[in-house]
Protein backbone atom coordinates (compact mmCIF):
# COMPACT_ATOMS: atom_id res chain seq x y z
CA UNK A 1 0.00 0.00 0.00
CA UNK A 2 1.48 3.46 -1.02
CA UNK A 3 0.97 6.25 1.95
CA UNK A 4 0.23 9.36 1.83
CA UNK A 5 3.77 11.12 1.73
CA UNK A 6 4.88 8.48 -0.91
CA UNK A 7 1.84 9.50 -3.10
CA UNK A 8 1.91 13.42 -2.90
CA UNK A 9 6.13 13.44 -3.42
CA UNK A 10 5.35 11.11 -6.85
CA UNK A 11 2.52 13.59 -7.59
CA UNK A 12 4.90 16.78 -7.35
CA UNK A 13 6.49 15.53 -10.52
CA UNK A 14 3.17 15.23 -12.19
CA UNK A 15 2.73 19.12 -14.03
CA UNK A 16 -0.14 20.66 -13.98
CA UNK A 17 -2.11 23.92 -15.18
CA UNK A 18 -2.64 26.04 -12.63
CA UNK A 19 -6.45 27.10 -11.99
CA UNK A 20 -8.60 29.72 -9.72
CA UNK A 21 -11.90 27.79 -9.49
CA UNK A 22 -14.65 30.27 -8.48
CA UNK A 23 -18.38 30.20 -7.69
CA UNK A 24 -21.20 32.47 -7.44
CA UNK A 25 -24.34 32.28 -5.02
CA UNK A 26 -26.65 33.15 -2.15
CA UNK A 27 -23.50 33.69 -0.01
CA UNK A 28 -21.28 35.44 -2.53
CA UNK A 29 -17.86 34.81 -4.42
CA UNK A 30 -15.37 31.83 -3.07
CA UNK A 31 -12.16 30.67 -5.18
CA UNK A 32 -9.78 28.18 -3.97
CA UNK A 33 -6.55 27.41 -6.26
CA UNK A 34 -6.71 23.69 -8.32
CA UNK A 35 -4.74 21.98 -10.54
CA UNK A 36 -6.70 18.99 -9.86
CA UNK A 37 -8.95 19.47 -13.23
CA UNK A 38 -9.37 17.94 -16.64
CA UNK A 39 -11.72 17.31 -19.13
CA UNK A 40 -14.17 14.38 -19.09
CA UNK A 41 -15.86 14.23 -22.98
CA UNK A 42 -15.93 16.90 -25.78
CA UNK A 43 -19.85 15.28 -26.28
CA UNK A 44 -21.17 17.40 -24.39
CA UNK A 45 -18.22 19.35 -23.61
CA UNK A 46 -17.01 18.53 -20.02
CA UNK A 47 -14.67 19.44 -16.95
CA UNK A 48 -13.92 17.67 -13.54
CA UNK A 49 -12.40 19.62 -11.01
CA UNK A 50 -11.27 17.82 -7.55
CA UNK A 51 -11.79 19.76 -3.99
CA UNK A 52 -10.87 19.29 -0.93
CA UNK A 53 -14.14 19.13 1.67
CA UNK A 54 -12.34 20.65 4.12
CA UNK A 55 -12.08 23.66 2.24
CA UNK A 56 -13.80 26.50 3.68
CA UNK A 57 -15.47 27.22 0.14
CA UNK A 58 -16.81 23.53 -0.54
CA UNK A 59 -20.02 23.92 0.87
CA UNK A 60 -20.61 27.12 -1.60
CA UNK A 61 -19.63 25.16 -4.74
CA UNK A 62 -21.83 22.77 -3.76
CA UNK A 63 -24.66 24.68 -2.73
CA UNK A 64 -24.04 27.05 -5.65
CA UNK A 65 -24.07 24.47 -8.25
CA UNK A 66 -22.17 26.74 -10.86
CA UNK A 67 -18.17 27.37 -11.10
CA UNK A 68 -15.81 28.87 -13.42
CA UNK A 69 -12.62 27.53 -14.28
CA UNK A 70 -9.58 30.19 -14.87
CA UNK A 71 -6.73 29.11 -16.26
CA UNK A 72 -3.89 30.93 -15.14
CA UNK A 73 -0.97 32.60 -17.36
CA UNK A 74 2.53 32.92 -16.13
CA UNK A 75 2.30 36.26 -14.43
CA UNK A 76 -0.80 35.17 -12.11
CA UNK A 77 1.58 33.64 -9.30
CA UNK A 78 0.85 36.04 -6.86
CA UNK A 79 -2.84 35.45 -7.76
CA UNK A 80 -2.71 31.57 -7.28
CA UNK A 81 -1.30 32.20 -3.83
CA UNK A 82 -3.49 34.45 -2.61
CA UNK A 83 -6.76 32.11 -3.79
CA UNK A 84 -4.40 29.43 -1.83
CA UNK A 85 -3.91 31.50 1.11
CA UNK A 86 -6.04 30.30 4.20
CA UNK A 87 -5.23 34.06 5.27
CA UNK A 88 -7.45 36.54 3.16
CA UNK A 89 -11.14 36.62 3.07
CA UNK A 90 -13.35 35.75 0.00
CA UNK A 91 -13.36 39.67 -0.62
CA UNK A 92 -10.23 39.97 -0.29
CA UNK A 93 -8.94 37.44 -3.27
CA UNK A 94 -11.56 38.52 -5.62
CA UNK A 95 -9.78 42.12 -5.00
CA UNK A 96 -6.53 41.17 -6.66
CA UNK A 97 -8.36 40.86 -9.70
CA UNK A 98 -10.33 41.96 -12.36
CA UNK A 99 -13.20 39.47 -12.92
CA UNK A 100 -16.35 39.73 -14.87
CA UNK A 101 -19.88 37.22 -15.07
CA UNK A 102 -20.19 34.46 -17.66
CA UNK A 103 -23.59 33.03 -17.94
CA UNK A 104 -23.34 31.13 -14.67
CA UNK A 105 -22.44 34.44 -12.72
CA UNK A 106 -19.42 32.66 -11.63
CA UNK A 107 -16.46 35.28 -11.48
CA UNK A 108 -14.43 34.80 -14.77
CA UNK A 109 -11.15 36.31 -14.77
CA UNK A 110 -10.60 38.67 -17.43
CA UNK A 111 -7.15 37.92 -18.13
CA UNK A 112 -7.14 34.71 -17.62
CA UNK A 113 -5.64 32.31 -20.63
CA UNK A 114 -9.01 30.57 -20.82
CA UNK A 115 -12.33 30.62 -18.24
CA UNK A 116 -14.63 27.64 -18.31
CA UNK A 117 -17.69 28.47 -17.64
CA UNK A 118 -19.63 25.40 -15.93
CA UNK A 119 -22.70 24.17 -14.01
CA UNK A 120 -22.22 21.49 -10.97
CA UNK A 121 -24.28 18.15 -12.64
CA UNK A 122 -22.34 15.68 -10.31
CA UNK A 123 -21.04 15.78 -6.83
CA UNK A 124 -19.14 12.20 -6.04
CA UNK A 125 -16.99 12.73 -2.67
CA UNK A 126 -13.66 10.28 -2.69
CA UNK A 127 -11.69 10.06 0.46
CA UNK A 128 -10.79 13.53 1.44
CA UNK A 129 -12.08 15.20 -1.77
CA UNK A 130 -15.11 15.67 -3.78
CA UNK A 131 -15.21 15.21 -7.69
CA UNK A 132 -17.46 17.84 -9.56
CA UNK A 133 -18.31 16.92 -13.08
CA UNK A 134 -19.20 19.73 -15.10
CA UNK A 135 -20.67 20.25 -17.87
CA UNK A 136 -19.81 23.76 -19.66
CA UNK A 137 -21.60 25.97 -20.81
CA UNK A 138 -19.94 29.12 -21.71
CA UNK A 139 -16.10 29.31 -23.07
CA UNK A 140 -13.97 33.01 -22.88
CA UNK A 141 -10.60 32.63 -24.76
CA UNK A 142 -8.26 35.76 -23.96
CA UNK A 143 -5.25 36.53 -25.59
CA UNK A 144 -2.63 33.94 -25.90
CA UNK A 145 0.61 33.90 -23.34
CA UNK A 146 2.60 31.86 -21.83
CA UNK A 147 0.69 29.27 -18.97
CA UNK A 148 1.56 29.27 -15.18
CA UNK A 149 1.98 25.57 -14.25
CA UNK A 150 2.97 23.69 -10.95
CA UNK A 151 5.80 21.36 -11.17
CA UNK A 152 8.22 19.94 -7.97
CA UNK A 153 6.64 22.15 -5.82
CA UNK A 154 7.05 25.38 -7.50
CA UNK A 155 5.59 27.39 -10.60
CA UNK A 156 7.34 27.49 -13.59
CA UNK A 157 6.20 29.21 -16.90
CA UNK A 158 5.73 27.34 -20.06
CA UNK A 159 5.02 27.88 -23.54
CA UNK A 160 6.30 30.15 -26.28
CA UNK A 161 5.49 33.47 -26.49
CA UNK A 162 4.73 34.77 -30.71
CA UNK A 163 5.02 37.51 -31.97
CA UNK A 164 3.12 38.28 -35.20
Amino acid sequence: MVNATEFKNAMSLLTSAVNVVTTYGESGAHGFTASAVCSVTDTPPTLLVCMKQSSRSHAHFVNNKVLCVNVLNAAHASLSNAFASSKLSSEQRFELGEWQRLQTGAPALTDALVSFDCTIEQIQAVGTHTIFICPIVGIQHNQPEQALVYFNRAYHPVGELVSI
